[in-house]
């Protein structure tokens, strides 16, 4: 389930195109995200505790609203097959980081997967004679650690609150970083909208977060750091199937190449040997978990014995036969 929430933004870019009004892409990412925090948090009633007020606002800064900013800032300074390609590296960045705070094993067969998946996605997208702008570069970059950053604390930091309630905070906090943003570079948005603008932006807000983003926490929650953003590179693989699909693009050889390198790059990922201390080592959890509860269960007989009142009154035995 979770691969289906790149699936969904590989959609993005064919809905901003065709459908949302153009020069617009702080407001178009602002209304994607605020709305949807906010009726989440609305739906599922829970408010942040303590320490997740103050985490809430990180990992939305980080996953959704720096993460936009920066993606927005380096499509419109960078051809779509270089961000993409830049952004390809942030499994590789997970992984890493994944090792140096989670403790996770950085092997070489993720490294090396990680380096195929980036080649693919440029056989895909990038184009010979590419441009390269600095400042794109840098917040391809950027976006690609901010994101994978996001999904390493994401790991770190696991919240005791349901899945909609911190999908939902992180929306609010992504959201009201990029609204200040919105106003600031495009200002207050004086023409009207068209139907396909208010579809557009409906399909942001409700697909495209409030469907998505619980899909892609929970499998945060649930698989490897590195497994998780790997699955991302599903997103380029989407946008130019959509583009051919629909809006008739040319798709060569070498295109289908980096498709089918990609998704190779995938299953290699996710596909894991099960080696006989794996087995022992999740057979030895299984006993002290069983252990823990039977210590736990005896303690709670002993204690509701202890508990119990004691009946001091002689007793007589009825005469009769037995």
């Amino acid at each position: 389930m979770t691969a289906v929430a790149p699936m969904i933004w590989g959609s993005t870019y064919l809905v901003t195109t065709e459908l949302l009004p153009p020069g617009r892409p702080l407001l178009a990412a602002t209304v994607r995200a605020l709305p949807a925090g906010l009726a989440l948090v609305a739906v599922t009633r829970c408010l942040p505790k303590g320490s997740w007020w103050w985490r809430s606002l990180v990992l939305g800064a980080l996953n959704i609203g720096a993460f936009f900013a920066l993606l927005f800032v380096a499509a419109y300074r960078l051809p779509g097959g270089v961000a993409a390609t830049l952004g390809a590296l942030q499994p590789l960045l997970a992984a890493t980081l994944a090792a140096l705070l989670l403790g996770q094993r950085l092997t070489l067969r993720t490294v090396l997967t990680g380096l195929a998946g980036v080649a693919g996605v440029s056989l895909l997208v990038l184009r010979a004679g590419a441009r390269l702008d600095g400042v794109g570069v840098l917040a391809a970059l950027g976006g690609a650690v901010v994101m994978a950053t996001g999904v390493v604390l994401s790991k770190k930091w696991a919240s005791p609150a349901p899945l909609l309630a911190t999908t939902g905070w992180q929306l609010v906090g992504g959201g009201l970083l990029l609204l200040p943003l919105a106003l600031c570079f495009e200002g207050v948005p004086t023409e009207s909208l068209t139907g396909s603008n208010v579809l557009g932006y409906v399909y942001l807000a409700v697909v495209g977060a409030g469907l998505s983003y619980p899909l892609w926490f929970r499998g945060v929650r649930a698989l490897p750091a590195a497994d998780v953003t790997f699955l991302g590179l599903l997103s380029p693989v989407v946008a130019t199937a959509l583009g051919w699909i629909v809006l008739g693009q040319r798709l060569g050889a070498v295109q289908l190449v980096g498709a089918a390198v990609v998704l190779g790059s995938l299953v290699a990922a996710q596909v894991r040997r099960r080696g006989p201390s794996v087995e022992v080592a999740e057979a030895t959890v299984e006993v002290a978990e069983a252990a823990e509860v039977a210590d736990a269960t005896e303690a709670a007989i002993h204690r509701k014995i202890a508990s119990a009142p004691v009946d001091n009154r002689p007793r007589v035995r009825a005469s009769g036969r037995y």
